[in-house]
């Protein structure tokens, strides 16, 4: 039987590991707090990599003050948990969407294990550096006069919470600090073809794309997607500031498809003629023959118009399509003869500009099926759609983005069964899109929303709707979103997932005994000293220990009684706990029958070491090859 060690992974001695595969010879021990540890011999890898090696102030870089700093936040393990809260969420045992609040940075570092590679999009809506506060709880390594002083708010534990003003001397570099750790721990989260979009501003795009190329790799980077936010604005001293940016990034761009659409969304009212042969061909839109701005390789040909006359383009260009596509088109009933006033067109035998144009027919079916291109531009997610969405199920959020900007987005990127992940989750506008596309395409897509429980502004209209933080917002629009959802479709939504288990971070649930076992005193040793909180229950320690072992947060989970015992069952026996004193041999024997992959007990589940014992051999002849651990 193990220990449980509920820590999150080191993740700098994960990449020293990494290193000692390649180079062995420059992994060497040291000491720290009297223990030997592994560490990298940096003069040694200098000499293996001499050539590569920047020894001078002479090189590309990106930095700013605390960067270093924010790589070892990133790094540095925690002692955490997530609590699951049931009252609070919906369908708890069957639904596979999972709502986190808190810090989202130690959140992040509680999915390593259990989401490793396993997230197939991530988007996140940071809050942008404007000026006006946002709050986090990140540790930047100053005084703590300084951070006093700049302090306004305190979290539940007492813990203060940095405000990032615009008066702030370390404006920049802080926000660059607090995004750059988590996009860290995020990328690990990524499969291999999976992608992040980040909405921004103009105030630090050019910040977070230097730091998502670091990251990220610039040659994982895609084209940034522009989004119109409203139609028109008087604001801002020379241009209306009406334009937000997404980045995109791969993790690894090889392994991402390209994005191809449908004639959705504001493309298809191009397509607003009708073929003759309806039925068969559709409708369709128009395109020029000759695009002056085009330059397609093709042939400089006269053609024909219906009254006799021959046209060519000017200057001799040449058509988009040559003379043996054309000929092939018009048979076809692709070329369509306009006349018009504005023809860039000239006349053949006159030398003047003609009274026709000629056009050719693309077919909205044809487009549908071969796909095309997204545009990185669109006018089409502007932010009244957002208000409109939130006012029709009452809910009082500002600044949230479209449920049809993220629909759109989740569209190009996921197939039916993926994960998506938001991590500045806001009034969960990213979960709302992902039940609303499963709702129209039958899809099972799993969202994880993480929020940091940020007090509403008692001035706000949520707030006097009752409303404490933003995470109350979330979770009550996925609830009415999923209703209405449902409502709207009954006939195709019966087994659409609209649950979402909540689940909170908070410290972990053993006491401090249990992480220094060697300062247990003899007096405690005979008290039978508890090592896990007094206030943990059953569920507390489950999920922990789904953590602990990288299962997935949503894996179904059903509890049973056996002999006045409780056994808590995970994804069908994968895991089976039992936390309850003095659990007897029968009861251990109904668990070892269930064949569980994985078997977790308390120290107290045994009232004597023979009974401990005596479990261990009751696995070894029932179930063998299931692995137990105790804490």
């Amino acid at each position: 039987m193990e220990k449980m060690n509920f820590e999150t992974p080191d993740i700098t001695a994960k990449n020293i590991e990494k290193i000692a595969e390649i180079f062995p010879n420059c992994i060497t021990e040291t000491t720290e707090n009297g223990k030997l540890k592994k560490a990298i011999n940096f003069e040694m890898l200098r000499q293996i990599l001499s050539g590569d090696i920047a020894d001078n102030n002479e090189c590309y870089e990106f930095t700013w003050v605390g960067k270093k700093s924010a790589i070892i936040e990133a790094n540095k393990s925690i002692r955490k948990t997530l609590r699951p809260c049931i009252d609070e969420s919906v369908n708890f045992e069957k639904t596979e969407n999972i709502y986190i609040e808190g810090d989202n940075l130690e959140v992040l570092k509680l999915l390593q294990e259990s989401y490793l590679n396993k997230i197939k999009m991530i988007y996140i809506d940071p809050p942008y550096n404007t000026g006006n506060d946002f709050i986090y709880n990140d540790d930047f390594k100053m005084s703590e006069g300084e951070y006093l002083s700049i302090s306004g708010k305190h979290d539940k534990n007492g813990k203060h919470l940095f405000r990032n003003t615009d008066t702030n001397g370390r404006f920049h570099s802080d926000w660059c600090s607090m995004i750059y750790s988590r996009l860290m721990l995020a990328r690990n989260l990524l499969s291999d073809d999976g992608v992040i979009f980040i909405s921004i501003d103009e105030n630090e795009m050019d910040n977070l794309k230097k730091i998502c190329d670091e990251i990220f790799g610039a040659q994982n980077r895609i084209p940034i997607f522009n989004r119109v936010t409203k139609k028109s604005s008087n604001n801002g001293n020379h241009f209306s500031p009406c334009i937000d940016y997404i980045l995109i990034y791969a993790k690894k761009i090889s392994a991402v498809p390209e994005y191809k659409i449908g004639m959705s969304y504001e493309i298809t009212k191009r397509y607003n003629k009708k073929d003759e042969y309806f039925n068969e061909r559709g409708s369709y839109q128009e395109v020029g023959l000759f695009m002056s701005a085009l330059k397609h390789g093709g042939s400089s040909y006269p053609i024909e118009c219906p009254d006799g006359t021959k046209v060519c383009p000017p200057d001799n260009q040449p058509w988009r399509w040559n003379e043996e596509t054309f000929l092939k088109g018009k048979k076809e009933n692709r070329i369509v003869f306009k006349k018009t006033k504005t023809s860039p067109l000239l006349d053949e035998q006159t030398g003047k500009r003609a009274e026709w144009n000629i056009y050719t027919k693309v077919y909205l079916k044809e487009r549908e099926v071969s796909g095309m291109h997204p545009k990185n531009y669109s006018d089409a997610f502007q932010n009244t759609l957002a208000s409109n969405e939130l006012r029709k199920i009452g809910i009082p959020f500002d600044f949230a983005k479209p449920v049809e900007l993220l629909e759109f987005l989740i569209g190009l990127q996921c197939d039916k069964n993926d994960i998506i992940l938001d991590f500045f989750s806001g009034s969960a506008t990213t979960a709302h899109a992902i039940m609303q596309l499963n709702a129209k395409d039958g899809g099972n897509r799993k969202f994880i929303m993480v929020q940091l429980p940020e007090p509403c502004d008692e001035k706000s209209e949520a707030f006097k709707a009752g409303y404490k933080n933003i995470c109350e917002i979330g979770k009550e629009r996925i609830r009415r979103a999923g209703d209405k959802i449902k409502s709207e479709n009954p006939m195709t939504t019966e087994n659409l997932d609209t649950g979402f288990r909540v689940l909170k971070l908070d410290s972990t649930n053993m006491e401090d005994v249990y992480y220094s076992p060697l300062e247990i005193t003899q007096n405690m040793l005979m008290e039978q000293v508890e090592n896990i909180k007094p206030d943990r229950t059953d569920l507390d320690l489950l999920f922990s220990c789904m953590l602990e072992w990288g299962l997935l947060l949503s894996m179904p989970y059903t509890a049973e009684k056996a002999e006045n015992c409780t056994i808590h069952i995970v994804n069908n026996g994968d895991l089976i706990a039992c936390f309850d004193k003095n659990i007897p041999e029968s009861v251990m024997q109904i668990i070892a029958e269930k064949k569980p992959l994985m078997a977790v007990f308390r120290d107290l589940c045994f009232e004597t070491s023979s009974g401990k014992i005596n479990s261990n051999e009751i696995f070894k002849m029932i179930s063998p090859d299931t692995r137990i651990k105790i804490i």
